[in-house]
């Protein structure tokens, strides 16, 4: 059975999976329009409450972040790199993956995947080791985007990597020693999947060599590199931000012609 708590992270199970979800308990101590609205959401998908003292939902939760719900939902199916292949773009439209390359830490991987989500991003692949797994801590951080992103399970990332380059996708990494600056890369014309590595390392040999491309994000102060979860973030919109659509110019304000004397 997996857990979820706090508001966000449940609210969007509701929304996205109500029928794997077993029951939700609440505090009893918590009165609020907020979590009134989420028990009304709930009750109207079909879904069982109940409640408890709020000591009881702590060692439930092992936290005490849990905002006083706690949702208990059946196990997810799992995706594999084809299910993400397999996603449909409209015309035109490029194909942009994630890759994580060992990120065990539990709030940058939720900071990432709450990110990805925003950035518009297709699918993501985490590897069965080295890798945080997907708990009620990151899908709280992650601000309940653990239930809408797309995320493969895989047992080696060089080989599911490999798998997209013979679907005709640009494997791009992002290294501190890497060449070009990732603002001169242009992201736009190609499929592509961006690939972080961990906290302490980076990238690691194989995955490295794997890659098309090394980008890097240039630094102007005296430390070398940025947090994981800030470089994924500032990629992830700048290939976002090249492929928008540009915008039609604002139209063109005719000027009246103006009266003279005698008009």
């Amino acid at each position: 059975m997996e857990l979820l708590y706090g508001l966000h992270p449940v609210q969007e199970a509701v929304r996205s999976r109500p029928r794997d979800l077993d029951h939700i308990t609440i505090s009893r101590e918590r009165k609020d329009a907020r979590l009134d609205a989420l028990v009304e959401s709930a009750r109207s998908a079909g879904i069982r409450i109940t409640s408890e003292p709020r000591a009881q939902i702590d060692r439930m939760a092992k936290t005490e972040m849990h905002q006083g719900v706690i949702a208990f939902l059946r196990e997810r199916r799992a995706l594999a790199v084809e299910d993400l292949l397999a996603v449909q773009k409209p015309d035109g439209q490029r194909r942009f993956f994630l890759a994580l390359d060992g990120v065990e830490d539990p709030h940058n991987l939720g900071a990432l995947l709450r990110t990805a989500d925003g950035a518009g991003v297709d699918g993501i692949l985490l590897p069965e080791r080295r890798s945080a797994p997907i708990t009620a801590v990151v899908a709280k951080t992650s601000a309940g985007a653990t239930e809408h992103v797309r995320i493969a399970k895989v047992t080696n990332l060089v080989r599911a990597l490999e798998r997209m380059k013979k679907d005709n996708i640009w494997v791009i990494g992002l290294d501190e020693r890497g060449t070009p600056d990732y603002t001169d890369f242009d992201f736009a014309p190609t499929d592509c999947v961006l690939v972080l590595g961990s906290e302490g390392a980076g990238l690691h040999d194989l995955v490295k060599k794997t890659c098309d491309y090394l980008l890097r994000i240039p630094m102007a102060g005296g430390v070398s590199s940025l947090n994981v979860s800030v470089a994924g973030a500032v990629v992830m919109y700048e290939v976002a931000r090249q492929r928008r659509a540009p915008s039609a110019p604002p139209p063109v304000k005719q000027k009246k012609p103006q009266k003279g004397l005698g008009s």
